[in-house]
């Protein structure tokens, strides 16, 4: 099945839902041909960000994703 680009980002260290889901999700579109952006930081939690330079990299790379999945690829 295909689906829409993705961007996965997560904590390796998030207390409440387990890494393991979101590297078998990727893994699992990555498998059946979709376009997966991933990204896991090492620190952080639930909320993803350890402090805030690790929220102003997550939003870059969001933003550059959208640029490039929105308006590159038209």
């Amino acid at each position: 099945m295909r689906y829409p680009p993705i961007f996965l980002y997560l904590s390796t260290k998030d207390d409440r839902v387990h890494p393991g889901h979101a590297r078998k999700y990727a893994a699992r579109l990555k498998e059946l041909g979709n376009r997966v952006y991933y990204h896991e930081y090492i620190e952080g939690g639930h909320s993803v960000g350890a402090d805030h330079a690790e929220d102003a990299v997550r939003a870059a790379m969001l933003h550059a994703f959208l640029l490039r999945e929105l308006v590159e690829t038209k």
